[in-house]
């Protein structure tokens, strides 16, 4: 899931091609559906990210009651309006009236606190709970920035590489050299610096036995000179979210596809290329393509069926777009990686994401 921030921007006013009232307010690449009339390109307005969940106040000011997500109507979600993806919140709320939107949208101030939005949490089903440790040390993963929200990430003609984007949980282990200890955790606990007791019942725990990643990553370690081993990987299958690629979370066929690796040498900590190291030793997330970047070719590969059941079952989730060699990214502030999704998978129904 991407980091919430609700910000103020300048935006791009698009036709709606279907609808004669409505207008398409483009932020980033992102496009979110307003009344005709309401903004004009170049003013600046407040966006609130899909994924937020919004105080019972706002909803009512903006005339969303009974038209978000959740249970309690309160979450922000892609939806097709007349025909066209709609992604996020374009408005001015009157808590912001004496703000200066031009000049927070310069500064990239987060309003997120002063209107009471805040980050949907997945639940967590048993299956991927369990009994919790602190770990300090563990070597957690990072929320990745979606393309269509950050889209200057990458450079055109930079040489990247897509991996297709599993609909799974992520499974986290860091193996450390001095004393041969493992560790295991998902995406939620390892952001809190939490790792899961060994299990066997555990959704985790199960996968990092039945692919011997634990034996993987301490020849890796040795391998490298690192005092610490990182393997990430997705967990999917029937039972672990709703696309399951033809593979069984709840059986002895629960699928398992490693999609990064970090390794600790002489003190620093760098993400590695799990291709080039795990090729032959564990299951890879499927490389769709490997070469200049272009963002309407990622846009276009985020789209259409899944490649890793090798039957295309179902929808693709999206694709995650690395820089090839890695590198920093000053907009980010970190790792050059972000995602795009697919909008048929950002408006199926009945979709779960459990975390």
């Amino acid at each position: 899931m991407s980091t919430l921030r609700v910000t103020a921007e300048l935006l791009t006013i698009h036709d709606h091609p279907n609808a004669d009232a409505l207008e398409l307010a483009q932020v980033g690449l992102y496009r979110a559906v307003v009344a005709k009339g309401t903004y004009r390109s170049g003013d600046a307005a407040v966006y609130i990210p899909e994924q937020s969940v919004l105080p019972a106040a706002l909803v009512e000011e903006l005339g969303l009651t009974g038209r978000l997500a959740g249970k309690d109507s309160d979450r922000v979600r892609a939806v097709r309006l007349r025909g066209e993806l709609s992604q996020g919140i374009v408005c001015r709320p009157r808590a912001l009236a004496d703000l200066d939107l031009v000049r927070a949208a310069a500064e990239g101030t987060d309003l997120a606190e002063i209107l009471g939005v805040s980050k949907w949490v997945p639940p967590i089903p048993p299956t991927m709970s369990g009994d919790v440790e602190q770990a300090p040390d563990l070597l957690p993963w990072c929320d990745i920035e979606n393309i269509q929200r950050y889209p200057e990430i990458f450079e055109p003609g930079e040489p990247v590489v897509l991996t297709e984007k599993l609909h799974g949980s992520a499974c986290l282990l860091t193996y450390h050299a001095a004393d041969g200890q493992v560790q295991v955790s998902s995406k939620g606990f390892g952001s809190k610096r939490l790792a899961l007791k060994e299990d066997p019942r555990n959704l985790y725990w199960r996968a990092i036995h039945g692919h011997d990643v634990a034996a993987v990553a301490a020849r890796l370690a040795e391998k490298l000179g690192a005092t610490r081993v990182g393997i990430f990987g997705e967990v999917y299958g029937a039972g672990v979210q709703d696309l399951a690629y033809g593979a069984d979370g709840r059986g002895q066929a629960l699928g398992y596809a490693v999609f990064d690796v970090s390794a600790e040498v002489d003190g620093q900590v760098a993400w590695l290329d799990a291709a080039k190291l795990l090729t032959g030793e564990l299951p890879l997330v499927p490389r769709l393509y490997e070469g200049p970047y272009a963002v309407d070719q990622v846009l276009e590969l985020a789209s259409g069926r899944e490649t890793v059941s090798g039957r295309e079952l179902h929808l693709r989730e999206g694709v995650v777009i690395r820089a090839a060699g890695g590198r920093h990214s000053q907009v980010l502030g970190g790792r050059a990686i972000a995602k795009a999704v697919s909008p048929a998978y950002l408006t199926r129904k009945g979709g779960t994401e459990y975390e």
